[in-house]
């Protein structure tokens, strides 16, 4: 998709995210939603979009490092339930507990008995958060290895980029089938009606999070609500100045004549 139209659509759906933010603040909403997939996918990519335009007040986005020592002695939930929604809030979570259905499972770093407890206590934890109002939405970032390959070739390039890039990421190339099928395994175990997954295609990036920021909106109820009235009156006089006297601003960074 060319940049041009991606971007004349993307503000399209600016305005429509804006207002959805209104109507949560309004009537209290509390909205998670769970961005997986796939190591360069476009997690990152997609957060950035629907957050870059709300409140930061109002939409949190939690990525969490890896556990302490001291959380994984702890219930396996009880890292994430500080991070939830108050009412009037938006949580964007850059990963979620599913780290354990996904890469603690194809890494190693969880047991088999750990990944089988997780797998059956989460559609009890999402039913929770459900009943309790919650909206919790889960979406999947779907690439294939190709498109995966040409982003860890680009973030290898790039030096802005190549701190994304990690030991995780050089031994998951080889591990593409076996995230196939710990997905599939946890898409089986937790695709509930009341927090279903959906997948969407991230091939090319600017479509994928048109598409599902799309899906997003058209899942919440109408969220228009009107602007409250800002009475703005005239200054008054002639815009002032900034005045110094103890400390002066500093060099403006050079530009090119």
């Amino acid at each position: 998709m060319k940049r041009k139209q991606y971007e004349e659509l993307l503000e399209e759906l600016e305005h429509e995210l804006v207002a959805m933010a209104r109507w949560a603040k309004a009537h209290g909403e509390r909205i998670c939603v769970l961005f997986e997939g796939r190591d360069t996918a476009g997690k990152g990519g997609t957060i950035k979009a629907i957050s870059q335009r709300i409140n930061p007040r109002q939409l949190r986005v939690v990525a969490l490092p890896k556990p302490s020592d001291v959380e994984r002695t702890q219930w396996y939930f009880q890292r994430y339930v500080p991070h939830l929604p108050a009412a009037g809030e938006i949580v964007l979570f850059d990963r979620s507990w599913y780290n354990r259905a996904g890469v603690e499972k194809v890494m190693g770093f969880a047991t088999d008995a750990q990944v089988t407890r997780f797998l059956h206590e989460v559609p009890t934890f999402e039913k929770l958060l459900v009943d309790d109002g919650i909206r919790l939405f889960k979406y999947w970032l779907s690439a294939d290895q190709e498109a995966q390959e040409e982003r860890f070739a680009e973030r290898l390039e790039d030096p802005l980029k190549r701190w994304k890039l990690s030991p995780i990421d050089v031994a998951s190339r080889t591990k593409f089938a076996e995230y196939s099928a710990a997905r599939e395994a946890m898409f089986a175990a937790t695709h509930t009606d009341y927090a279903p997954w959906t997948v969407v295609d991230y091939n090319d990036q600017k479509h994928g999070r048109l598409t599902l920021i799309r899906n997003l909106l058209d899942r919440l109820p109408d969220t228009r609500v009107e602007e409250e009235p800002l009475d703005w009156p005239e200054l008054g006089h002639e815009p002032l100045s900034e005045d110094f006297s103890l400390i002066k601003p500093i060099e403006p960074f050079p530009l090119d004549d």
